[in-house]
């Protein structure tokens, strides 16, 4: 009978939800538009930046320079005359503007310094910011390759091989469509279930089901498992046809064991959506609640920064936070093609903590129906 009534009253929440177009156009949103414009909107990607080239050296050392920026972060360098370098950075036509000063390569080679001004518009924040050091590497390496070439023996006795794994182009393309479903799943389940119960709050229908024969348990478990199904599908969804499909991104690993996954990570955040419900009392109340808790759970979790460069403190505390091991276990399974023997203890604290949510969740749950009763 606990079943039937579990699997009665998700099929009511799936009802409900299909009677709101709001919230379906939410879902078809973020699990499509929103993945294609996080995957392809990178800003801090150098993709056909303007550049000028003042040269006023001529010389085999400042065509070599000239010839290090190509597309797709450049496109094809201008030589422009000093003159008209300063209008092109304030008609925006540049972004940067490179000034090789006469007799560079003669003095280099002379062993006398000297120095190549760049110029930034930086009203172009995030290329400004991302370019001027990339510039400043390509330039120093084709200035030392240039003096090695030329010095007799200059040959250096060691290089260094690079080898990039599991994105040999850097395509951030490939790392933001992923991440962006993952924060998604997170956000996606915390708002239909916190949503569902404050939506029965308001129409009153929560005061129907208390006079029902059916238990909190039930009506939790109900919620979950009918909210979590839509999340999971379509995140599958997404998964099969915007990401591989639309953007052809390259899955290294099992996406059915990523799906395992993110159901125990809807596990988890559908009870703390059920438990931010029913701590608020109105949808303005729950949108705040949302930020304060969902801003956290995505940046500090390890998608946008590595866990390795925050405080020791903030590590240890977002431990318990259930996102921290789904995009551990995400990023695992679909960039290095790990397997379930190398993620499990990803999935056991990911089933942990959503067991202690579900735990806490439903006693607070049974406190307010009390309540309410």
């Amino acid at each position: 009978m606990r079943i039937a009534n579990i699997a009665r009253l998700g099929v009511k929440e799936l009802r409900s939800l299909a009677s709101d177009p709001i919230m379906l156009v939410l879902i078809l949103y973020v699990f499509t538009l929103d993945i294609y414009v996080a995957a392809t909107v990178m800003p801090e990607t150098l993709h056909n930046t303007p550049m000028g080239i003042v040269d006023e050296d001529g010389s085999p050392l400042s065509r070599h320079i000239a010839d290090a920026f190509y597309p797709p972060r450049f496109q094809p360098p201008e030589m422009v005359s000093i003159n008209l370098a300063d209008l092109g950075l304030d008609r925006g036509t540049y972004t940067f503007v490179l000034d090789i000063p006469p007799n560079l390569q003669r003095d280099l080679l002379a062993g006398r310094r000297s120095a190549i001004q760049l110029a930034v518009d930086a009203t172009r924040m995030t290329e400004a910011f991302t370019g001027s050091g990339y510039i400043d590497v390509l330039v120093a390496g084709e200035v030392a390759a240039f003096l090695r070439h030329d010095a007799p023996g200059g040959s250096r006795p060691v290089d260094l091989a690079f080898r990039v794994a599991f994105n040999p182009s850097l395509t951030q393309a490939w790392f933001g469509a992923v991440m962006q479903i993952i924060n998604n799943v997170t956000m996606l389940s915390i708002i239909l279930t916190g949503a569902a119960l404050i939506r029965e709050r308001e129409h009153g229908t929560i005061e129907h089901l208390l006079v029902m024969p059916v238990a909190p348990f039930e009506i939790m478990t109900a919620k979950i498992w009918s909210m979590g199904l839509v999340v999971l599908l379509a995140c599958s969804f997404s998964m099969i046809f915007i990401v591989q499909g639309v953007l052809r991104i390259p899955i290294e690993g099992s996406i059915p064991l990523f799906m395992a996954g993110a159901a125990v990570n809807i596990f988890a955040t559908t009870a703390l959506g059920i438990f931010l419900g029913t701590i608020t009392r109105s949808m303005q109340q729950f949108g705040i609640m949302m930020i304060l808790i969902l801003i956290p759970l995505e940046v500090l979790s390890g998608g946008m920064t590595p866990q390795e460069s925050m405080p020791r403190i903030v590590q240890w505390v977002m431990t318990l936070a259930p996102t921290t091991h789904f995009v551990s276990l995400a990023q695992a399974i679909l960039y290095r093609g790990a397997g379930f023997g190398i993620v499990w203890p990803e999935f056991l604290a990911l089933f942990a903590i959503g067991t202690a949510l579900f735990s806490v969740t439903l006693w607070y749950f049974r406190r307010a129906m009390k309540t309410m009763s």
